[in-house]
């Protein structure tokens, strides 16, 4: 494993998904899956993701329009998430969910924009209670 860049992947991975989510994903993580969460960490966060050649917003967006044609709704809610923090607006999110109905399927959209909203209604009520 490259420390250096599986750092910069838990750094990245952190700031997306949120620090409190990738502290509970490896404190979980026994010796059968651990090795997982070191790849996923080291390769996809820090090797991909800490590339500089798309900004964040536009891995995200990415991101969503793949995970909703692999039908991953567990993945998604999380890259929903993650896309809001970087940036995606709502309105955009629906235009990447609108494009995979066309590309991937109407199913997998319909999936996809059952678990967008559910995570946009989970962001209002939180913004709401703070407010």
């Amino acid at each position: 494993m490259d420390k250096a860049t599986f750092e910069r992947g838990r750094q990245i991975r952190s700031s997306v998904l949120g620090k409190e989510y990738v502290d509970k994903a490896f404190a979980a993580a026994d010796d059968f899956n651990r090795p997982l969460q070191e790849l996923v960490t080291e390769y996809c966060w820090g090797a991909i993701w800490g590339r500089e050649q798309l900004p964040r917003k536009t891995r995200s967006m990415l991101n969503l329009a793949m995970i909703s044609a692999l039908n991953r709704p567990h993945e998604l809610k999380m890259h929903v998430k993650g896309a809001l923090v970087n940036g995606v607006t709502p309105e955009e999110i629906r235009e990447v969910l609108l494009q995979v109905a066309i590309y991937c399927g109407v199913p997998a959209a319909v999936d996809s924009f059952r678990v967008a909203r559910e995570v946009l209604q989970e962001q209002q009520k939180e913004a709401g209670s703070k407010g």
